[in-house]
C-alpha cells in the first residue's frame, strides 16, 4: 500500500519535521548560538553592509588608477571589427550574460590574468617588468559617469590589441597557456589563469555607452596605444603617449547604468564575485578583498580563528560552526573546498532555507548558493567549493557536459563520509548535531537512494535499552542484536512511554531483544524507504512478521486461566462472526502476549492513514473506510476466559466486550480515527459492571 503513496510523502515528510523542531522553538530561541544567528538572519541587509566595512580597508589614495594623462599622438585608424557583425556584438553584449554586474567580475578576471602573466613571464624574461605593484586598481567618478579599472600586467603591443579586442572571442589567455605547454615553462600555474573565451572584455557593452582601452606592453620598447569604440561594429586605434605598462579600461556609462559609479555598488559586487582573486583589488584607493581564500591553503595552516572569520564571511552569520571539513583531491576531480555546519539552522521557523554551498572556479564565483552542488537535503552546509576541471560556456555562467553531476557525486560522498567520522570521533556531540538537523538526514533517506547506504549510517533513535534521550546507531543495534537474530525491529510511536506501555513490546521485553523507538512521523517514511541495513531487514513490531518471527515465540503457558486450544479456537471464530469481514478479516490465537487480550495486525500504517485524511481535506466529503484487520487474541487472558464464558448466556454484552476488545487494539495500534467513538460503549459497560456489584451486594446480604 506504501508504494502508490511515495510522490506523495515528500510533502508530508517536510511538513512532519518542521512540526516536530517548531515544539522546541522555545527552548532554541534562548540559546546564546541561536540568538547570534538569529539576529544575522533578520537583520541581514545591516549586516552585509556591515561585513563589507568591516572587510574593506581605509588604505591611503597611494591604490587609485592614473591620473586621465593619457595623450593620443598617432593618427586614429578605423577598423572593422573582424568577426563579423554588429549583430554577433550584440549579442555577446546584450544576450550572453543574465545579469549586467558581471561585467565587474569578468574585467577583474581579465585584470588579474593580465597581472598572473607578468608574473610568469618575469620567471622566464628578467627584462620585463611594468614597474608598478601588481594590483588592480578601480575608480569610480560618479559626475561623470564613469567606471575605470587598471592592472599593471602583461600589457598588448597593437598586434595583439587588434587580434585580442579586434576579434570577438579571441582569447590572448588561451593562447597563453597554449604557450606556456608548448614551452613547459618552469614554475608556471596554469590554474591561475582564469580567462579562455575572450568575450569577457565584450560585457562592458553592457553597461557602457563608449569604451576606452590604454595599454603597453611590458615588453622592454613598447609603445603605447589608445582603443575605443561605440559598439556600433568598427573601433578606432591610435599611438598614445603617458600610458602605464598594463592595460587601463574607462567606461563611459549608459543612463540606466549610472549606478555602476556607485562605491558601495561595485564593492558589493566585488565582494560577490571576485572576492578571492589572487591579487589585491583597490576601489577608490581602499582594499576590498582583503579575506583569503582558505581553500587554496594547506589546511593544518590554516587556524580555528581563521575558520570563524571566513564562516561567518561566507555565510553572513554571527554563530560559529560546529564542524568544519577542508580538503583538497586531484581525483577524480581537481576540487579544493571548505564547508562548514552551523551551530543552528533557520529552518526551525518554518521557511526552508536556501542551498548554503557556492561553486567557484579558480577562485571566481560561477554560481552562488549553487543547488547543484549538493543535494537539496544538505542545503544547510554552507561554504565554498572550488573546481579547475569545470568547462564552463561562453558566459561562465553555465556548466557543461556532466561535470556538475560528477562533481555533486564526489561532494555528496564526501559529506556523508566526513559526518559518519565526525560521528565516530565524538558519539555525544553528534547526537546533539542529530537533534537539531536529523530533519535533514532523514529527508535524505528518503529521496537519495543512490546514497542511502551512507545516509543510514548517520540515522539515531532511541532504544528499549537505552536511557530516555541517549540514541543509537543502526550500526550498534547490529552489532549487538542476538546471533540468530536476522531483523532490526522497531516502533513507531509518538513518545517513549507509550512505547513501553505497548502491547507489541510485550515479547520483546520477554526475550530481551531491542527495540528501537521511532518518535516522528518521517520516521516511518525513513525505514520504508530503507527496507535493511548491511543485511538486517528493517521490520515494525507490530508486523505479520514479528508476529511469526521464532525469537519472539518464547511464551510459558498458565493453564490457570488459559483457554484450552479447541477453546480458543472456538472463541476466533465466534469473534470472526460477530465483528464481520467488514471489520476484520481474520482472527487469529496467540500465547505470546501477557497482559493484554488481544492485538491487530497487518493493519494500515497510522501515518498513512492521517496521510490519507488529509487529502481527503473537506469533513463534509465521504468518510474513509476502516481497513479491515487481522484481530490476534491471547487465550490466556482473563477478559478472553471470561468473553468465552458470558457469550452464551449474555451475547449482548458479549458482543460489546468484542467491540471494546476490537477498538482497544486499534488504539494500542494508532490506527483508531476517534477514540471518542467508544465513550458511548464504555458508558454502558461502567454501567453493566456497577448494577453487577450491587446486585453482588444485595445477594450477599
Amino acid at each position: 500500500m506504501f508504494k502508490p503513496f511515495v510522490r506523495s510523502t515528500i510533502p508530508f515528510i517536510k511538513s512532519a519535521s518542521y512540526r516536530v523542531y517548531n515544539n522546541q522553538l522555545k527552548i532554541v530561541l534562548s540559546s546564546p548560538s541561536f540568538s547570534r544567528t538569529a539576529t544575522a538572519a533578520l537583520g541581514y541587509a545591516t549586516a552585509k553592509t556591515v561585513l563589507n566595512r568591516f572587510y574593506t580597508t581605509d588604505n591611503t589614495n597611494e591604490h587609485t588608477t592614473s591620473p586621465d594623462k593619457e595623450v593620443i599622438t598617432g593618427k586614429e585608424e578605423v577598423h572593422e571589427f573582424k568577426t563579423e557583425t554588429k549583430r554577433l556584438l550584440d549579442i555577446v553584449a546584450n544576450s550572453l550574460y543574465s545579469e549586467k554586474e558581471i561585467f565587474v567580475r569578468e574585467l577583474i578576471s581579465n585584470a588579474a590574468d593580465a597581472l598572473e602573466k607578468l608574473r610568469q613571464s618575469q620567471a622566464t624574461e628578467a627584462d620585463i617588468d611594468s614597474g608598478k605593484p601588481l594590483e588592480i586598481r578601480i575608480h569610480l567618478d560618479t559626475e561623470k559617469n564613469q567606471f575605470v579599472i587598471q592592472d599593471f600586467g602583461i600589457g598588448m603591443t597593437l598586434e595583439e590589441l587588434n587580434e585580442n579586442l579586434g576579434t570577438i572571442a579571441s582569447s590572448g589567455s588561451k593562447k597563453f597557456l597554449e604557450k606556456m605547454e608548448k614551452d613547459n615553462a618552469a614554475g608556471g600555474k596554469k590554474e591561475n589563469i582564469i580567462g579562455q573565451f575572450g568575450v569577457g572584455f565584450y560585457s562592458t557593452f553592457m553597461v557602457g555607452k563608449k569604451i576606452t582601452v590604454y595599454t603597453k606592453s611590458a615588453l622592454p620598447g613598447s609603445k603605447g596605444y589608445s582603443w575605443s569604440t561605440d559598439g556600433q561594429g568598427s573601433y578606432t586605434v591610435a599611438e598614445a603617449d603617458n600610458v602605464a605598462v598594463g592595460t587601463k579600461i574607462v567606461i563611459d556609462l549608459r543612463e540606466d547604468c549610472k549606478f555602476y559609479s556607485s562605491e558601495l555598488e561595485v564593492d558589493t559586487i566585488i565582494k560577490k564575485y571576485s572576492n578571492f582573486v589572487g591579487f589585491p583589488i583597490y576601489l577608490n584607493g581602499k582594499e576590498v578583498n582583503t579575506v583569503d581564500a582558505l581553500w587554496t591553503k594547506d589546511r593544518n595552516s590554516v587556524t580555528a580563528e581563521q575558520h570563524q572569520q571566513f564562516y561567518r564571511f561566507i555565510a553572513n552569520a554571527w554563530d560559529d560552526p560546529q564542524y568544519t571539513l577542508h580538503f583538497k583531491t586531484d581525483s577524480p576531480l581537481s576540487i579544493a573546498s571548505v564547508l562548514y555546519i552551523p551551530e543552528k539552522h533557520m529552518e526551525m521557523l518554518g521557511e526552508q532555507m536556501k542551498p548554503g554551498v557556492s561553486l567557484y572556479s579558480r577562485k571566481v564565483l560561477i554560481q552562488p548558493e549553487s543547488a547543484g552542488i549538493l543535494p537539496h537535503y544538505l542545503r544547510f552546509i554552507k561554504g565554498v567549493v572550488d573546481s579547475e576541471d569545470i568547462p564552463l560556456n561562453v558566459s561562465r555562467e553555465l556548466l557543461q557536459d556532466n561535470i556538475l553531476s560528477r562533481l555533486r557525486m564526489v561532494m555528496t560522498s564526501k559529506v556523508l563520509k566526513w559526518l559518519d567520522n565526525e560521528a565516530k570521533k565524538d558519539p555525544k556531540k553528534y547526537d546533539a548535531f542529530f537533534l537539531d538537523y536529523g530533519q535533514f538526514i532523514k529527508e535524505g533517506a528518503c529521496t537519495d537512494a543512490m546514497h542511502k547506504r551512507e545516509i543510514s549510517k548517520l540515522l539515531r533513535f532511541e532504544s528499549s535499552k537505552t536511557k530516555s534521550g541517549a540514541m543509537i546507531s543502526l550500526d550498534e543495534y547490529a552489532s549487538r542484536s542476538k546471533e540468530e537474530q536476522k531483523r532490526i525491529y522497531y516502533l513507531l510511536t509518538p513518545k517513549r512511554k507509550y512505547a513501553e506501555e505497548s502491547p507489541y513490546t510485550e515479547m520483546f521485553k520477554k526475550n530481551d531483544i531491542e527495540l528501537l523507538y521511532l518518535y516522528e512521523t518521517v520516521d516511518e517514511f525513513v525505514v520504508n524507504h530503507l527496507k535493511e541495513f548491511q543485511g538486517y531487514d528493517l521490520v515494525s513490531a507490530d508486523s505479520p512478521e514479528a508476529a511469526s518471527d521464532p525469537i519472539l515465540q518464547n511464551h510459558p503457558k498458565d493453564d490457570t486461566i488459559s483457554l484450552s486450544d479447541s477453546e480458543a479456537n472456538d472463541l476466533a471464530k465466534w469473534i470472526e462472526s460477530t465483528l464481520s469481514d467488514e471489520v476484520v478479516k481474520g482472527v487469529g490465537v496467540s500465547r505470546r502476549l501477557s497482559t493484554f487480550p488481544a492485538i491487530v495486525l497487518e493493519h494500515e500504517s497510522p501515518a498513512m492513514r492521517k496521510m490519507m485524511q488529509m487529502m481527503q481535506g473537506s469533513a463534509r466529503m465521504e468518510e474513509l473506510p476502516p481497513t479491515p484487520t487481522v484481530l490476534e487474541i491471547n487465550p490466556d487472558h482473563p477478559v478472553m476466559k471470561g468473553l468465552f464464558n458470558i457469550r452464551r448466556h449474555n451475547p449482548e454484552l458479549a458482543k460489546i466486550v468484542t467491540e471494546q476488545i476490537y477498538d482497544n487494539a486499534l488504539c494500542a495500534a494508532g490506527v483508531l480515527d476517534d477514540p471518542r467513538s467508544m465513550i458511548t460503549r464504555l458508558n454502558k459497560l461502567l454501567e453493566i459492571t456497577v448494577n453487577t456489584v450491587e446486585q453482588e451486594k444485595k445477594v450477599k446480604a
